[in-house]
This record gives structure tokens, C-alpha cells and sequence, in this order.
């Protein structure tokens, strides 16, 4: 088998897809995509893996081919139930998991409210804002910040999805949004990223209502709590081309028990995409141990 098999799973009525990359009688192993991703930006990292290990990668709900929460949310406490209904409902305990951005944000809390059953984690820049921008948020009112909210979702109600005419002009549009992207990887994401609509045009998969998440939901506090009560050891992964904040230089790594930092040169928000034979030599050694 080159590839993965597709198969669902349902939680909170979601219809929720996945991938094995089969190797069932291996240790278990959850892959967590990003923010507007999909579960096969992670085939690099799977296809390095499954000889080992029993490679899952699911698509977030509101993503990949994934159902979209009509009606509902994507809220943190949402995500983490999605991801505690598929370690559960495939018998994956203890489960080791790479995660990347918004989904290793999720990974991390899951860890914390779970933390038996997690066997290790790498998380590739899932900290979320820099202490200086978690001081600028508190300065807004929580009315405030539901007006915002509010304000945002209606905004984004009337958000179309983007139809491009052709394939070559989405895989443009993923090239633009990262640059160290190979044609080939450009191809691929975007392939499994977007449809074709009815009238030949092509759209990206996710919920454009996925944009945002939700309010009033965990607070810095709440996760700062979360990561403290992770008993796994944990790999934080940073680009140094990247947004996000250097988690040692800024004190968040007081929070883990057990955990260390690696960044990349050269490498921007998708490390595992940017340096994939160096990130993958980092988590080769970190599984080792």
C-alpha cells in the first residue's frame, strides 16, 4: 500500500474523517494538523513513520473531508472531545502525537486533561500568542471582546469561499502562502486541500466559520494549567522564520514538566514542510529516548 486508507468517525454527531496508514499491530501514533489544513499535509512525516508505528492523521471537524459544525462552534473544548473520541474509539492509549499549530494547541490541552493517555508529544509552534500579545488581549473587556466576536462572525457569514478557475491557480495561492514550498508539496496540499465546484472552479475544504474559533473558552491561565498537568515528555518545534515567540526566551517553558525546544533556521510556521530531514531527525532522536 503507497497510501493511506480513508475511513470516519463520528463525535458530537460530527461525521469525522481520518486516515491509517496501516501497521495496526504498531505502537499508535496521532498526526494533528494545523488552522485550514488537512490531515495529508502530513504524508512526508507519515511515510517516514509507518514502518513503526500505526500512523492516524484525522481531519480537524471543519476541515479536510471532515463535516462542517453547521450550527455549532469550533471551540477548544470541542476539538479536544474530537480528539479524545478517536484515541478512545481506536483503542490508541497511550498514543504518542505530532501536532502543528492551531491542532497542536489542542494536542497539548488534550495531554493535560488527559495525561495518561498520551505517551509523548511533539508540538510544532501550538503555544498560541507571545506573552506580549496575551498582555494586549487582557486589556479588552469581555464584553467587549463578545461584541468583537459577534462583530467577526457576521462579518465572516457573508465570506464566500474563493473560487479559483483553475487547479494551477490554487496551487499558486498555497506556493504564495509559503514560500519554501517545492512545487511538489504545493501539488500535493493542494490536491487534497481544495474540490472542484460544480461550474469547474476549485475551493479550498474548510469552513471559512473555522476561521477564529470560538470566545470564552480556556483563558492563558486555563492552558498554562493544562500544559502543567502534562506528565509525556514534550518536543516544542519553532521556525525561526516564523511569528511565533521563543517559548524559553519568554518564560512559557516554565509551564511543561518535562519538555525542550528546538528551532530550525531557515524554516517559517511549517517546519515539518520548510527542513522535513532535519525536523524529522530532531523527532527521530526525541522517540528514541
Amino acid at each position: 500500500m503507497e497510501g493511506p486508507t480513508s475511513h470516519f468517525y463520528f463525535s458530537q454527531r460530527l461525521k469525522l474523517h481520518y486516515v491509517d496508514w496501516g501497521n495496526p499491530e504498531a505502537p499508535p501514533m496521532l498526526l494533528v494538523h494545523g488552522g485550514l489544513d488537512h490531515c495529508r499535509n502530513w504524508d512526508w512525516v507519515a511515510r517516514r513513520l509507518r514502518d513503526r508505528y500505526h500512523v492516524i492523521a484525522p481531519d480537524l471537524r471543519g476541515h479536510g473531508d471532515s463535516a462542517w459544525a453547521i450550527g455549532g462552534g469550533y471551540d477548544m473544548a470541542s476539538h479536544i472531545y474530537d480528539i479524545a473520541q478517536i484515541v478512545d474509539q481506536k483503542q490508541m492509549a497511550p498514543v504518542t502525537i505530532i501536532s502543528h499549530s492551531f491542532g497542536a494547541g489542542i494536542a497539548l490541552n488534550y495531554a493535560g486533561v488527559f495525561p495518561e493517555k498520551v505517551k509523548k508529544i511533539v508540538a510544532i509552534e501550538g503555544l498560541g500568542p507571545s506573552p506580549a500579545q496575551m498582555e494586549e488581549q487582557a486589556k479588552t473587556t469581555v464584553d467587549q471582546k463578545l461584541r468583537n466576536w459577534v462583530a467577526d462572525k457576521r462579518k465572516n457569514s457573508g465570506r464566500a469561499p474563493r473560487r479559483y478557475a483553475t487547479l494551477e491557480q490554487a496551487v499558486a495561492r498555497m506556493a504564495e502562502e509559503n514560500p519554501h514550498l517545492s512545487q511538489e508539496q504545493a501539488w500535493h496540499l493542494t490536491i487534497y486541500g481544495a474540490y472542484q465546484n460544480e461550474d469547474g472552479t476549485y475551493s479550498w475544504k474548510f469552513d471559512n466559520y473555522a476561521r477564529g474559533g470560538g470566545v470564552g473558552g480556556l483563558s492563558h491561565d486555563d492552558q498554562h494549567h493544562l500544559w502543567e498537568c502534562i506528565t509525556a515528555p514534550v518536543l516544542l518545534v519553532r521556525g525561526m522564520e516564523s511569528w511565533a515567540s521563543d517559548p524559553v526566551e519568554d518564560g512559557r517553558i516554565k509551564h511543561f514538566r518535562n519538555a525542550r525546544l528546538v528551532n530550525f533556521e531557515g524554516a517559517g510556521h511549517w517546519v515539518h514542510h520548510d527542513k522535513l530531514d532535519a525536523f524529522m531527525a530532531e523527532v527521530e532522536a526525541f522517540l528514541a529516548e
